[in-house]
């Protein structure tokens, strides 16, 4: 059995909670909030598990071998940092941390104790992502594009902007599908309330291929939106969350080159230029909670000293860009060099 606990219990801590409870190999302690009437909540529907307002009794457990932390992300190297010196692995919500460094340090913290570190990267964990990182890896030939949209109204946050709370998502799901790096960042945003971070912004993400990446988000929207497109040189792919069943559509649609026909002039041009418009496929998906998945998959790391797919470095991966991109943003825009990640374990 693996001792859990789960270090707060607001948005997002109850479905941790629910998650872990459900895991054979489990033992679910304690559960650590600095909220007395949310932990009285919790007694309710799980007396077995131990409550407290004081981290240092989570941490002082023996019989805890890992925490997950569900705080504002603030909080998250301090909390972290705490639980990896207190020999416990580590679970910590998105994004990892509040800087690249601060990842770089737990990282390497957790290398030195033999101990494991996961970010939630969520969404890269459902039959939806999974299968979108399967089609693009075996269908789609050359990638051309990604370009996804993640809008809604609200919910406005005081302490990040909208490209920390939901453009995390879409960079999670595009670094685990695509398996490149870009090399470069330009965002722009703006907050409509002044003295709030940005409720808007647009991201372009550079390669040193042919690809390009957009992300588009906002808090600002009269419809709530979760798309992604991926084109390539053999098939495209749609990605729909909010799609109750077909999620994923495959299209065996784009343009062909008749190696025959004359390259000079326009007209000439458009002769050599076929448009394919063929059938579309929408593939039977995994539909498993993806949260217990992850949960699973995370308590499975730390029986047998292993990574998660979205360990540290994935989340550091997500958080150099999210830094890039806060830069461009406060420079008008202007492309951002990302420098050589080091290699780190």
């Amino acid at each position: 059995m693996i001792g859990v606990g789960v270090i707060g219990y607001g948005y997002w801590g109850p479905n941790l909670v629910r998650n872990f409870s459900d895991i054979p190999s489990v033992d679910l302690r304690w559960v650590c909030d600095l909220q007395t009437e949310r932990l009285a909540r919790l007694r309710l529907r799980y007396p077995a598990v131990s409550i407290t307002e004081d981290l240092n009794d989570v941490l002082s457990d023996p019989k805890v071998d890992a925490v997950a932390i569900a705080t504002p992300v603030s909080t998250h190297f301090d909390l972290a940092m705490r639980a990896l010196r207190a020999g416990k692995s580590v679970f910590v919500e998105k994004p990892i941390t509040a800087t690249a460094e601060q990842a770089e340090r737990l990282i390497e913290e957790a290398d030195r104790r033999g101990l494991v570190v996961a970010v939630d990267h969520t969404f890269i964990h459902t039959g939806a992502v999974k299968k979108l990182r399967e089609v693009i890896q075996k269908d789609l030939g050359q990638v051309y594009y990604y370009d996804s949209v993640r809008v809604n109204l609200g919910l406005f946050q005081h302490d990040v902007s909208v490209v920390w709370d939901l453009a995390v998502h879409d960079l999670s799901i595009m670094d685990y599908v695509l398996g490149v790096q870009p090399r470069a960042v330009s965002a722009t945003g703006i907050a409509h309330i002044a003295g709030s971070p940005e409720n808007m912004a647009y991201l372009n993400l550079h390669f040193d291929t042919t690809l390009m990446a957009h992300i588009h988000v906002n808090w600002l929207a009269p419809v709530k939106v979760r798309r992604t497109l991926v084109g390539g040189s053999n098939k495209m792919v749609v990605y729909d969350d909010l799609e109750p069943s077909e999620k994923i559509k495959v299209y065996d649609s784009g343009i062909t080159l008749d190696p025959m026909a004359p390259r000079a002039g326009e007209q000439k041009q458009q002769m050599r230029i076929g448009y394919r418009a063929g059938d579309m496929f929408a593939p039977k998906l995994d539909i498993t909670e993806a949260l217990g998945s992850e949960l699973a998959e995370f308590i499975a790391c730390v029986q047998r000293g292993t990574s998660p797919t979205a360990d540290g470095v994935a989340g550091l991966r997500v958080v150099r860009i999210l830094e890039a991109a806060t830069r461009s943003m406060a420079q008008g825009g202007t492309v951002i060099e990302l420098a050589p990640q080091r290699v780190l374990a």
